[in-house]
């Protein structure tokens, strides 16, 4: 029997039959797929073949994962030499970041942004908490919103609170199906409450001592969108650590900069210090933000210091 994976708890999943009947399921024996070691062979996404084990306790037993589409990978938050898969089989990506409450790091937003491109998937942007703006705030927003859009990425502005663009927000969601990540602490709680009313997803308050948000979300889970469509909540993160990257493929994963690499005069251009780099001179005429650069080079250095 097909179906497909709506939660992950660890050892169990969550799992819909082309009925429409929700099971729990569980692996048989050890699974290992596309030689990844990864922390969680199964992730929510995934469309599986599953034998039943009993009707009457609704369980049943997975015995084969299908060819995904595409995944997210990031570094296991517990192992750091291991993968973490998001979530397979997704249409765009959403990065729900914030300019207040806590304040989302340009570095995070990059990061996420390398690691969908990585896997061919459309990402886009949404500043949550306007309602907390002030007018600083509001110009650092239009200050990223050109930066992004520039280099080809979707932005919006929204309160969940207030349900300001939320609208607006489905619209992009429909008939899709989206993951929705962000820091702790960025209202991704509060917005899925506002796009499912019935849900009553649990919130929290951020914590004052840190001012970092508080883990809400343990395991990722799948909803299904009343207008059509699907979206993947992960948990919430304080740090995205990319995997299975090398160094002369960070600046394919910039769209800014992948548009003028063939101009460089060296093919194995690092985009430091050598001559004829075209992405240097885009920097200097203002093409290619220098704040982009800045994040490109400090993900070129992270990756140089790895040990293994």
């Amino acid at each position: 029997m097909k179906a497909i994976v709506y939660k992950s708890t660890g050892s169990w999943y969550i799992v819909k039959d082309e009925s429409g009947h929700f099971w729990n399921a569980r692996m048989k024996g050890v699974m290992k797929l596309d030689d990844i070691t990864s922390t969680n062979p199964v992730a929510v996404g995934d469309q599986i073949d599953m034998d039943i084990e009993s009707a009457d306790s609704n369980t049943a037993i997975i015995t084969t994962i299908f060819d995904r589409n595409n995944y997210i990978n990031r570094q296991s938050p517990r192992f750091k030499h291991q993968h973490h898969i998001v979530a397979a089989n997704i249409d765009q990506s959403m990065l729900v970041a914030t300019l207040r409450e806590p304040k989302t790091s340009q570095g995070f937003i990059d990061r996420f942004l390398v690691a969908s491109e990585m896997y061919h998937v459309p990402a886009l942007i949404v500043f949550n908490k306007s309602d907390l703006y002030k007018q600083k705030d509001l110009e650092k927003y239009e200050q990223w919103k050109a930066m992004y859009e520039g280099a080809g990425y979707t932005v919006r502005l929204i309160s969940a609170v207030n349900n300001q663009g939320v609208d607006e927000l489905v619209e992009l969601l429909k008939d899709r199906v989206t993951l929705i990540s962000g820091h702790s602490g960025v209202g991704k709680s509060s917005l899925l409450n506002a796009i499912f009313p019935d849900i009553n997803l649990k919130t929290q308050d951020i914590s004052g001592w840190s001012g970092k948000g508080q883990h809400t979300t343990t395991f990722a889970e799948m909803y299904d969108l009343p207008q059509g469509g699907k979206i993947i909540d992960s948990p919430g993160m304080r740090e995205f650590g990319l995997v299975d990257i090398e160094k002369q493929e960070v600046s394919h994963y910039f769209p800014e900069m992948r548009a003028l690499l063939n101009e460089c005069q060296f093919n194995n251009c690092k985009h430091f210090n050598e001559p004829g780099c075209a992405i240097k001179a885009a920097v200097a005429n203002g093409q290619i933000t220098e704040d982009r650069y800045v994040s490109y080079v400090n993900i070129m250095e992270s990756i140089e210091q790895k040990s293994y």
